[in-house]
């Protein structure tokens, strides 16, 4: 078992590398990632020389590009959820550009966190459609309220490979179920299931042996595609479509 995890991983990291693109833009360095954004645009950050180390940001995209599809961060509410998801990740807002500060020794885990961060606030602040009135992450967050199950929010583990990985609700052990990590995502698709996925392959080897995780799926404006729920659960992350979350209600709430 150990070995096929580790051959996964060793098989992400290759595909990592093989599909990351460098090109010079003056004083920076444009890294396009084979991370997709909503609009399945491949995913660029830059990146320069400063003060003996590096700077890198999204050049103010992503809040940009969510002000002109309609999604306005002008809300105190969107404002603290805005800056709480950052700081999970480490990334600070200068203006509209998200920004982070790398060294040579860790500018790869930097560079991690600034995408994972850029994927997080994209996934969490598109709400240009009319019918979506609140935030998934606030109708999970109610739902767990209202059936008193408890948790612990926004939890960072660091994993294997010493990435961070931040996960939205930890449910603690009980006396008759383990440690349950849950992942809420609102705009299910390939890649954001493949993220939840290492996140939790990557995580899993430094929680209890027994803890499980689980994917909490927006399946509110549209149907949910196979391959989303395959991916998942072939990496021991159970797929809970939002539809459903009564079928494991029992589970999370033990």
């Amino acid at each position: 078992m150990i070995h096929e995890i580790q051959n996964l991983i060793d098989n992400y990291m290759t595909w990592l590398k093989e599909k990351t693109i460098l090109r010079r833009i003056e004083d920076w360095v444009e890294i396009t990632t084979p991370y997709l954004d909503r609009h399945n645009d491949y995913l660029q950050i830059y990146a320069k020389h400063e003060n003996g180390g590096f700077l890198l940001t999204d050049d103010g995209y992503t809040l940009e590009d969510l002000r002109l599809c309609g999604c306005k961060m002008e809300t105190h509410k969107r404002q603290e959820l805005l800056k709480m998801t950052l700081n999970g990740f480490g990334i600070q807002l200068d203006k509209d550009n998200l920004i982070t500060h790398a060294s040579s020794d860790n500018f790869a885990l930097k560079k991690h966190n600034l995408i994972q961060a850029i994927l997080a606030v994209n996934d969490l602040f598109y709400l240009a459609q009319p019918l979506v009135t609140s935030l998934f992450l606030e109708d999970v967050t109610a739902w767990l309220d209202l059936h008193e199950i408890r948790y612990t929010p926004k939890v960072k583990f660091t994993g294997k490979t010493g990435y961070d990985h931040l996960f939205d609700f930890v449910i603690p052990k009980s006396r008759v179920k383990p440690e349950r990590i849950l992942q809420t995502i609102n705009r299910p698709c390939r890649d954001t299931a493949q993220a939840v996925a290492f996140a939790w392959i990557d995580t899993k080897e430094v929680r209890p042996p027994d803890s499980r995780a689980y994917a909490i799926l927006n399946d509110s404006e549209r149907e949910l595609h196979s391959s989303v729920i395959d991916a998942l659960a072939n990496y021991n992350v159970t797929p809970v479509q939002w539809s459903e979350r009564e079928e494991v209600r029992e589970d999370l709430a033990a």
